[in-house]
């Protein structure tokens, strides 16, 4: 009797100890094995995979003078600035282009930067609009301030228009870059066509009366940030005004990125 109750102990006993063996591994597992993460549905895999980062990126080259190209393949287009053209087959090299390339180049080019969105992703060429950061150097004011560019800012992406603004009002004052060495109110180094310089024989009427593709009437005063990209085609009944009575009277309105 005894020997069998000895064996039914050791049998229990030994089961027992092979179950707290068994507990023990699977916790030991459960603790070191890595929690999946939960798998995403094909459409957001393509999402997360498309979509750009704003974070540190390379420049891998630069393009003019306000647009560059970023590791990836990406170009980006800052926003609310314009350089002279240097690469626009439809245009002439403008007059001080190659120096803002330059200076974008000395800037940013081959350089780790920080990309910062507005409201609008990406322009009609699907060039990424962002304000560009190398450190503490905001670059697309930076080129603003020492007169490489000028504002250009446009609705709804104005974050920075009034600091852009300002440090054009500066530039301008202080004859830096283009605002000393380009002819006044126009930055293209070619002669203008006779239409766009035709009527301002009064040189005190210097607001620009401008048509635009839909026939919008709007007009620029001599701090707005396209005045002298705009050229006054009086074949287009484009006009001179020497005030902004004068041109609200006749129909247009005033640029939305003037100050």
């Amino acid at each position: 009797m005894n020997i069998l109750f000895q064996r039914s102990f050791f049998i229990i006993a030994g089961g027992i100890l092979i179950l707290l063996i068994g507990i023990g591994i699977g916790s030991g597992l459960s603790k070191t094995a890595p929690a999946s993460s939960p798998a995403l549905l094909p459409a957001q895999e393509a999402l997360r995979d498309s979509k750009p980062s704003d974070g540190s990126v390379k420049v891998i080259r630069v393009i003019d003078g306000d647009t560059i190209e970023i590791e990836g393949g990406e170009r980006v287009r800052y926003i609310g600035i314009d350089t002279p053209e240097t690469v626009d087959p439809r245009k002439p090299v403008q007059c001080f282009g190659v120096e803002a390339s330059k200076k974008n180049k000395e800037l940013v080019e081959g350089q780790k930067v920080r990309l910062e969105k507005d409201v609008t992703e990406r322009d009609k060429y699907n060039r990424l609009l962002r304000y560009v950061w190398a450190g503490d150097i905001f670059i697309n004011l930076e080129l603003v301030k020492q007169g490489f560019a000028q504002s250009y800012s446009y609705p709804p992406d104005i974050k920075y228009q009034n600091r852009f603004i300002e440090a054009q009002r500066e530039a301008r004052e202080a004859a830096k870059g283009l605002w000393g060495a380009c002819p006044a109110g126009s930055k293209t180094i070619v002669a203008p066509s006779p239409a766009s310089t035709e009527s301002n024989a009064d040189n005190s009427c210097v607001i620009k009366g401008n048509i635009g593709a839909s026939g919008e009437k709007i007009y620029h005063l001599p701090d707005c940030g396209s005045y002298t990209k705009t050229q006054i085609d009086v074949g287009r009944n484009e006009r001179w005004f020497c005030s902004e009575a004068e041109a609200q009277t006749a129909g247009w309105r005033r640029a939305l990125n003037c100050p």
